[in-house]
């Protein structure tokens, strides 16, 4: 043992304790010994200085050892007690023992090895001790810290609850508004737009041309609106999940035709060819006719919108026995990498400046994302800045009613 050990010796026979300081010279432990004779001189020792190991006789004149170990370990003192006996004394160091000694020994048997394997032994086990009450003691701080990042945490977790309801409840009064708001919206609208109707008839009197000119801005803008109104009554009933499919039988082919047609004036104006290749096995599809509509005139508009020259191929395909695939292609602007994980959220447009050169509410392509999602399909999205944009549009040929009323329920639309 490198470190000298303070030893402390209770005894009030004076022989017996320079007995045990000689043995203990003789043995290859560095001590120093303090010796006292009665209790109230340990406890006052104990109080004033740090021992590393006791050496304590059971008779005292002041009381007995049994009273005194039990105050000790009472006190929280866990120092290693070794009790020195008289002869015959053995079952008293026994309750000695059981009352938080270490060790003891008769004063009969006392010799200077004895004395170093057990002073040797006691130190031993209580290093081991304390290591092992500075484990738990370390255990019990982390639990303690455990259990408090845990409330922390619980805490934390109620409050998002809390912000969550909240933001549900203000996110469905905000769709209510909207949706009420569009609906109120769309009546002075139609006004709007069926008396510049009336007013570029000239059925109510001749106009010049400047008169004629602004007649037909008023119905432009005023169709322009109502295409905004619609998107923005169209996303709150999906966000508030009121959107219901209603699926019967049409032929998708012609739906594709119909939707050409009504487009390729626009695609003519700016010099655009709309290219169609329709290849089904069998052009029946059992589907909400109009919401695929949506979907289909919203795609071909983007594209058209997005692209300054060259054509727009549509294409239609069957790829599985209950799966259609429709592709839009186009070659226009194209859109970043960056924004390609962004375009099917609401309100998001490429360009989102003020100035931005390509107007609209940003929602054409998120309502068109929910819809496909609803019918149970699937849209992608490949491009490449100034060469041009691929959606792609999967979805089953037969929808079933289980599923319809099953997305009707369940389906709500990720701001995310």
């Amino acid at each position: 043992m490198n470190k000298p050990l303070d030893i402390l010796v209770i005894d009030d026979d004076a022989v017996d304790r320079m007995t045990v300081k000689r043995h203990l010279t003789k043995t290859p432990l560095q001590a120093a010994i303090t010796e006292v004779d009665t209790m109230l001189a340990a406890q006052q020792q104990l109080a004033a200085a740090t021992f590393d190991c006791i050496l304590l006789d059971f008779r005292l004149p002041d009381g007995d050892g049994i009273k005194f170990i039990k105050q000790l370990r009472f006190d929280g003192n866990r120092l290693p007690i070794i009790v020195l006996t008289g002869q015959g004394d053995e079952q008293t160091a026994v309750k000695l023992m059981k009352a938080g000694a270490t060790d003891y020994l008769a004063k009969s048997l006392i010799s200077p090895d004895g004395l170093h394997s057990l002073i040797r032994h006691a130190m031993n086990a209580y290093r081991a001790e304390q290591r092992a009450w500075a484990a738990q003691e370390q255990l019990r701080q982390t639990n303690f810290l455990l259990r408090k990042q845990n409330q922390e945490l619980e805490a934390q977790r109620k409050q998002i609850e809390q912000q969550n309801l909240k933001l549900l409840e203000a996110n469905r009064h905000k769709s209510e508004f909207l949706a009420t708001m569009s609906h109120e919206l769309r009546t002075p609208l139609n006004s709007i737009m069926g008396f510049s109707q009336i007013l570029k008839s000239q059925t109510k009197g001749e106009l010049n041309d400047y008169q004629l000119k602004m007649a037909g801005c008023i119905y432009s803008n005023g169709e322009s609106l109502l295409n905004l109104v619609d998107d923005i009554l169209d996303m709150s009933t999906i966000e508030a999940n009121r959107l219901e499919l209603t699926p019967h039988y049409f032929d998708l082919a012609a739906l594709i035709e119909e939707v050409v047609s009504e487009l390729s004036f626009v695609a003519e104006k700016k010099g655009l060819l709309i290219d169609t290749i329709v290849k089904l096995q069998n052009g029946e599809v059992y589907n909400d006719r109009q919401r695929l509509k949506q979907v289909l005139v919203n795609l071909i508009s983007n594209a058209i919108k997005f692209t300054h020259k060259g054509k727009i191929s549509i294409f239609a395909n069957t790829v599985a026995k209950n799966g259609l695939e429709i592709i839009v292609q186009d070659m226009g602007v194209g859109i970043a990498e960056d924004q390609l994980q962004k375009i099917f959220q609401p309100f998001r447009q490429a360009d989102q400046t003020i100035k931005r050169q390509y107007p609209g509410t940003g929602l054409g392509l998120a309502i068109t994302h929910s819809l496909v999602t609803m019918m149970n399909g699937l849209i992608t999205v490949n491009s490449q800045p100034n060469k041009g944009s691929t959606f792609r549009v999967q979805i089953p040929r037969q929808i079933s009613q289980s599923q319809v009323e099953q997305n009707s329920e369940l389906y709500s639309l990720d701001f995310a």
